[in-house]
């Protein structure tokens, strides 16, 4: 179909008539107008109508910088190709070394400051046997003839190799989804092994984007609705982005220390739709990437950073949870003296814990712990990390321990034989008969005082983790009546604002882990990871 302005419509047609303005009103209105068509050109289609992708705050495309994870640490790491792949392995310049088959492990140990591998040697093919870029082959790539002349024998290897540093990574057959094996997880993207003080570590160095769908699916249950999902993707997008650290050698753990990420087999048809639905979103406050701290239940309401943390920031504020589906909402904890006793040795354990101060919101701020051998004064999270609490959202009871079965129906204990010095009642042994018998102490009334009850002291809290920024339970339950990932984002993160990351002011957005500079280090005084 001809366009609306196809000469060949208006062929034929009558001259049409003078118009009736005056030519100089109609100069001057066509003048705007014509400076607009002129910088057309140059101004960027989303400034000249709107995106619908974009209004809605779903995908943006962006580069998709790279993360290094550590995944673990030890003195010896099985790695093994996933599926129908082979591993190739380099040297910590780039240089390809040989490729095995990934049907057998490859054993990896560290061995004075180096690390170890010994490939079976039945499996070993020549680094260029197999197609596919080489990166310290410079354009050329890896078995790629650049001149005439027969290729050069690759210099041999003496086995077992031993590096300062070893890459490894997947070289994927043509139905087959690349992965590395690490112990008994699957990874995408490459691993570095490095030797450090007597073990090895274990990094995953992949892209942004190929990361998050693992960690969305690892922090939350992959069932969840989907807005609650887009809300995690966006908040663990963000906090990778603020977590990166380029002096370092490595950005993020894979546990609660950052934020959860169990590789591949966490990854669902959900998660990657919640990744892709809000790709290169992040959440900013002042042109800056914020610290999206997120945590799985806050008890009915978040704290404020300043009330937990050194610094106050303007977005991390005390706001109502909406959890009350949460199953940690509220808890009990029962305290038995042996574990009141190594968590407090140096006052031999724990008779009373007296809270002193409490947040605004009602979170420990100090507590006192009383014991047989002297007292301690305690912060809320230290007395947290010291009896293993879900939240500093505590206080603490005494509830008598009777013996019988009266004792395991106490509310919070969990059936079963009482531990050792638990409270249960004691009889001495028998007394000759003709030992003198002690007279019992008098009493108002006449009557002999009874023995003191044994008491056990339990931990009665709310919610589970710092209670810091988006509460997971909370989003879940937003979700679940229809609020948007944005919404659920602006309520948690007070003031924020959901942008892509390409346009944050002075953002790396490096792909290679090399040429990171340090304006993507982490900037702010927040000691924990994300979720705890």
């Amino acid at each position: 179909m001809p366009s609306q302005r196809d000469p060949r419509r208006h062929a034929g047609r009558p001259a049409a008539k003078a118009w009736p303005w005056p030519l100089g009103r109609v100069a001057a209105l066509a003048a705007p107008l014509a400076g607009l068509a002129l910088l057309a050109p140059l101004v960027p289609p989303v400034l000249l109508a709107p995106d619908p992708a974009r209004a809605a705050g779903r995908r943006v495309e962006a580069p998709s910088p790279e993360l290094r994870v550590l995944l673990q640490e030890g003195p010896a790491l099985t790695v093994r190709a996933a599926g129908a792949t082979r591993l190739r392995l380099r040297d910590g310049r780039g240089k390809a070394l040989l490729v095995i088959s990934g049907e057998r492990p490859l054993r990896l140990r560290w061995r004075a400051g180096l690390v170890e591998a010994e490939p079976d040697p039945v499996v070993v093919a020549a680094a260029a046997a197999l197609p596919g870029p080489d990166p310290a082959a410079g354009a050329a790539g890896a078995g790629e003839r650049t001149g005439a002349g027969p290729s050069p024998e690759p210099e041999p290897l003496q086995m077992p190799l031993r590096l300062s540093e070893l890459w490894l990574e997947s070289v994927p057959a043509a139905d087959s989804d690349p992965a590395l094996w690490l112990q008994k997880r699957r990874y995408r993207g490459r691993l570095q092994i490095r030797p450090v003080n007597e073990q090895l570590q274990a990094i995953n160095v992949l892209p942004l984007e190929t990361y998050l769908p693992s960690v969305v699916g690892s922090e939350m249950p992959a069932s969840w609705p989907l807005e609650a999902l887009r809300a995690q993707a966006v908040a663990a997008r963000t906090y990778a982005l603020k977590g990166r650290k380029p002096g370092a050698a490595y950005d993020l753990k894979a546990t609660v220390a950052s934020q959860m990420y169990k590789g591949l087999e966490a990854e669902t048809a959900s998660t990657r739709a919640a990744v892709a639905d809000t790709r290169g979103l992040v959440l900013t406050y002042g042109d800056s990437l914020i610290d999206a701290v997120f945590h799985s239940s806050a008890g009915g309401v978040t704290e404020s950073s300043g009330d937990l943390w050194p610094r106050q920031l303007p977005y991390l504020v005390s706001v109502p949870d909406f959890d009350q589906t949460s199953p940690v909402r509220e808890w009990r904890q029962p305290l038995d003296p042996a574990q009141l006793r190594q968590a407090f040795a140096e006052i031999g354990g724990a008779a009373a814990i007296q809270v002193l101060a409490t947040t605004p919101s009602g979170r420990v701020r100090q507590a006192r712990v009383v014991g047989p051998a002297g007292q301690l004064v305690l912060t809320g999270p230290q007395l947290r990390t010291r009896l293993g609490l879900k939240s500093t959202f505590v206080r603490f009871e005494l509830q008598p321990l009777l013996p019988g079965p009266t004792a395991l129906s106490l509310p919070g204990l969990e059936a079963g034989p009482l531990p050792a010095g638990a409270g249960a009642l004691t009889l001495p042994a028998q007394a000759p008969l003709d030992a003198p018998q002690p007279l019992p102490l008098p009493v108002a009334g006449g009557m002999p005082a009874a023995p003191p009850a044994p008491q056990l002291l339990v931990a009665v809290g709310r919610g589970f983790g710092h209670g810091v920024g988006m509460s997971q339970w909370g989003a879940f339950a937003m979700a679940s009546r229809g609020t948007g990932f944005e919404q659920i984002l602006r309520h948690y993160y007070r003031g924020a604002r959901l942008q892509p990351y390409t346009e944050v002011p002075g953002l790396a957005l490096a792909t290679g882990v090399e040429s990171r500079d340090d304006s993507g280090s982490t900037a702010t005084a927040l000691p924990v990871g994300g979720r705890r």
